[in-house]
Order: C-alpha cells, then structure tokens, then sequence
C-alpha cells in the first residue's frame, strides 16, 4: 500500500454534521437505536481492563443469522470501511483494473489506488450489463446504491455474480443500508464479499462495528489479513445485542417503506425531481443546491450536498427520519425551492 500514490481528488467527503442542533438528514443512520443498547455498553466496560478473545464467536454468530450465512464465513472488522480495505486488500494488485458504479462512495476508488488498482467507474445502472469480468481483477457493488438509493434486481444481480465467479473475478458488494430493506444479503454466495455495518441501521454509527462475509478461499484470506482485536470490547457486546434485535429491525423497516414514498411524492411535487428509492437514502436534484443547503441548514435541517459524488453535479441527498422530521424537512424545502 502506496498513500503517496492517492491523489487529492480522491479525499473522502462524509456526511454527518457536528450541530446537534440540526436534525441530521445528512446520514444514513437511523434515527432511532434498541431499548437496552446503554446499559449493554455500560455494562461492557467492565471487561475492558483486560483483553477480550480475539474469535468473537457470539459475535459471529449473530452477524450470520443477520444475513444467512455460516459464522465461520464471518470476518469482524471496525465498520465497513475497515471491511472494504481489507476486501480491496485481498483481492487487487499493483496494475488490477477494478470496475465500480458511478456515482458511488470515494472510499471505494481511495482504497483500490492505495493498493495500486485502477478504478473503472461505471454507470451504476449499466453496470451489471455493460461490464465484463474477465477484464477485471475485482467487481465492486453497492447494494442498495449510495448515494441513488436504488437496489439491482435480484435476478440480474445473481446473475452478474454467477458470471464473475465463473472467470474468478471478486465480487464485493457494499451493504452498508441493506438492513433498512427486507431484500436479501449476497453474504455466504461463493465469489463474493459481503461488507455489512452493524451500527447504521441502529442507531450508532460511531460505534464503528461491521463486518466483512466470504466463502472458501475469499473467507481465509480475509480472516488472515485482518488486524488482531479490531472490534473494542463495548463494540461487540453491543453491535451483538442489536444484530438481536427483530422486532426494533422489523419496526424500522416497516416506517422506512411507510414513510419514503411519502417523502419522494413530496420531493416531486415541490418540484426537486427524486430518483427512485429502495432503501433510506433518497437523491434528489435541485436547480440551486447552495440555496437548499442554506435554506434547510436556517430551519434546522442538515441534508447532504451530494455534488461531492462523481457525475452529480446539482444532487441533494437525505436519509428517511421519523414521520415529523420529515414533514418539517418537506415544508423548509418547499420555502428554498
């Protein structure tokens, strides 16, 4: 790994604001987190004078119910990011062509140029038919899209892995916001890694907890590149506690399927034209996004400015909250349009 050889252009610009006076539609973090999380992490740093065991075997476990896979096929890691470098890490070389969706994450072209790759952006509603995989030394997916929102057909998206492992070709699928949907995990199909965050879909993204699922050659390499205790001791017992929780996941993504069409027919009446949605996050364009930015910020609002996403140049990104704070985000954007 070269930092050197990761250019400027490839800073990495997150959501998420520091105002804990805005409400932040800027994040794909629900909202709302389980009953019980404090005192599971109160709880936890009791057993922090000492190291833990490094199998996280619970953890494990849980993770592979979460997305039906094998816990063995389970690799931890400290959120998603950690989980794609390590992916990224195993699978691509100095020189490997690596095809990825535009627009999408910066840290996926970051972590390929750090491990000597070039990233091949293609557009993320071509990509399954357009990219040939024998071409590539790595594919990789998000699954639903960040920052469109969108989700590939399950058919074609199997379709496509099928054809990848067919020539060996890597398939890692980015997973961040699969828990806010009922579509099914790519985790424990031959060819591809999964990368899972525990923490966004409940409620604390800080806690940095993920991980990474694979079969076969793909699972052991990565259980062998990865860092030793890489997960804290409060983050496992808490991100295992709320991979347990059915009836808080069920609750979220029964309000996020009531409450999205809502808020893109009232993106599209007030005239922002929102891209279709399948998951939490909803794109939208804006004919001034400095004035939405501004407009939204003044009423208490931080959304994302999702210009800093390659080929969006006039795009607004939110995250579907509860049903008030939606119905206030609509009524300031109907004042900055």
């Amino acid at each position: 790994m070269d930092p050197g050889s990761v250019p400027d252009v490839d800073h990495v610009t997150h959501g998420g604001t520091a105002d804990h006076s805005l409400v932040d539609f800027s994040t794909g973090s629900n909202p709302e987190r389980p009953a019980g999380i404090a005192g599971v992490y109160e709880s936890a740093l009791s057993t922090s004078r000492r190291y833990s065991l490094d199998d996280y075997s619970r953890f494990r476990v849980a993770a592979a119910e979460f997305v039906g896979c094998h816990p063995e096929e389970v690799v931890p890691a400290a959120g998603v990011i950690e989980a794609m470098r390590l992916a990224v890490g195993v699978t691509v070389s100095p020189g490997d062509s690596v095809a990825l969706p535009a627009p999408c994450c910066g840290e996926y072209a970051r972590e390929i140029r750090l491990q000597g790759g070039e990233p091949v952006h293609v557009p993320h509603d071509r990509l399954l038919e357009t990219v040939d995989p024998d071409e590539h030394a790595a594919v990789i997916l998000s699954y639903p899209a960040n920052p469109l929102g969108t989700a590939y057909p399950r058919d074609e998206l199997r379709a496509f892995i099928d054809d990848c492992r067919r020539v060996d070709t890597p398939v890692i699928v980015d997973e961040s916001y699969l828990g806010f949907t009922r579509l099914p995990s790519t985790a424990g199909l031959d060819g591809v890694i999964a990368l899972h965050s525990v923490t966004n879909v409940f409620g604390v993204p800080s806690l940095r907890a993920g991980f990474a699922a694979a079969t076969g050659d793909l699972g052991d390499r990565l259980s062998r590149a990865r860092c030793t205790w890489v997960l804290s001791a409060p983050a496992v017992e808490v991100a295992t506690f709320c991979l347990k929780q059915d009836a808080f996941l069920e609750a979220t993504r029964d309000r996020v399927e009531r409450e999205r069409p809502r808020v893109v027919a009232g993106l599209d009446r007030l005239g922002y034209e929102p891209h279709p949605a399948d998951s939490t996050l909803v794109l939208f364009r804006a004919d001034d996004v400095d004035r939405v930015l501004h407009e939204t910020r003044r009423r208490g609002f931080a959304v994302r400015d999702a210009r800093d996403y390659q080929r969006l140049d006039s795009h607004v990104r939110i995250n579907v909250r509860r049903p008030d704070e939606n119905d206030r985000l609509l009524a300031a954007l109907a004042e900055a349009a």
